[in-house]
């Protein structure tokens, strides 16, 4: 009989005493939520969970309440009472989370836990603070939009070029890194901006940020993607304002 595609197996990998936050931000994600959270849960390597609604209006919220009853281990749940934007929902996370090492999963189903051992491991090691998971590396992946990757591509180059980095996805959900990367970072991002204001701050603390290769599975905007092509506009003048502003 074939295996199921997720069961709970805990993955073995040794943190060094290490906790590992994991933040989910969500905004109408009702019909993945769970299986996201099943699916981190199922890998076994986060000490918390902590989970930001962002003003969700399409029974997101009546479910993370039901969570809640049900007392999960390791589960913490934020309610934003109006949306603010992914970039506030984060930073209202990092400043719940009590973890050494933050990750930052979406709450859809493109991006897989399955990858964490693979994400934490150059942080544990001491090769790197920073760790991205980038999608254009090899790894297996749904062949997305021409344009969404048209974007990425010109927004991860133009970043390379205004930081002097060697990035190949800017724009990953998959970024993870020591909490005290973040502890004085100002982030004023309420958007899809986080990404490339996050990104020009940490280049611009002199961290050289260590990539792996991760399996995407991008979905379509008639299945709840969120960003769209005004948002490029939007990261690369924040990316251009960061490399010249404090």
């Amino acid at each position: 009989m074939a295996m199921p595609y997720y069961q709970t197996v805990q993955m073995s990998v040794d943190k060094n005493g290490l906790k590992l936050s994991v933040i989910i931000p969500c905004y109408n994600e009702v019909e993945t939520l769970e299986k996201v959270l099943t699916r981190v849960e199922a890998v076994g390597l986060a000490d918390e969970i902590v989970i930001v609604d962002d003003g969700s209006v399409d029974g997101t919220r009546d479910l993370l309440h039901q969570m809640q009853d049900e007392g999960r281990p390791g589960l913490r749940i934020i309610f934003h009472e109006q949306n603010k934007g992914k970039g506030a929902a984060l930073v209202t996370g990092f400043a719940a989370a009590a973890g050494d090492i933050m990750l930052i999963q979406d709450a859809d189903l493109e991006y897989d836990p399955r990858d964490y051992p693979h994400l934490i491991q150059p942080i544990v090691e001491g090769v790197s603070s920073v760790v991205y998971g980038s999608r254009f590396l090899g790894g297996p992946r749904k062949a997305m939009n021409f344009w969404n990757m048209v974007a990425n591509k010109i927004l991860t180059l133009a970043t390379n070029m205004l930081y002097n980095a060697i990035l190949s996805d800017m724009e990953t959900c998959y970024k993870v890194f020591r909490a005290d990367v973040v502890r004085d970072m100002i982030i004023h991002a309420r958007g899809f901006e986080f990404e490339p204001e996050f990104t020009a701050k940490v280049l611009k603390q002199g961290i050289r940020i260590y990539e792996v290769p991760i399996s995407y599975n991008g979905r379509e905007w008639t299945e709840g993607k969120k960003i769209k092509w005004t948002d490029a506009p939007v990261a690369l003048w924040t990316l251009v304002k960061y490399r010249f502003v404090d």
